[in-house]
């Protein structure tokens, strides 16, 4: 498949003009959780609201990090989410969590998001 990376726009909930732009995401439907630094998310004033939240990693490690809330923004697409405070040393990612609030899924040939069409409901 390979990988790729997007650019994202991220926003503090609840004051949008409070904003960053991380221009490189690893685009990783196996991670849950979107990673951004912390420095980051700090500097536009989203707040940790789960500290010290257990994180198993693909390789079984566990280690802890504090999640937050901000609106996601790639492209045309956007959602709000969970957002891991990244420590020195994690990568970024985009998570499929918010992939899926995005309605996006991944054209792995292409190397991109697509939208996924209409949003099934019961």
């Amino acid at each position: 498949m390979g990988t790729f990376y997007v650019g994202c726009k991220v926003e503090n909930h609840k004051d949008q003009r409070r904003a960053a732009v991380v221009p490189k995401l690893l685009v990783d439907t196996g991670s849950e959780f979107t990673w951004l630094p912390a420095e980051v998310l700090q500097r536009i004033g989203v707040e940790p609201v789960k500290k010290d939240l257990l994180i198993q990693m693909a390789n079984g490690q566990l280690l802890t990090r504090s999640v937050g809330y901000a609106i996601l923004r790639v492209d045309k697409y956007e959602t709000i989410d969970e957002v891991v405070f990244g420590q020195k040393g994690d990568l970024s990612l985009l998570g499929s969590r918010a992939m899926e609030g995005m309605n996006v899924y991944v054209d792995a040939r292409r190397k991109r998001l697509v939208a996924a069409g209409p949003v099934v409901a019961a």
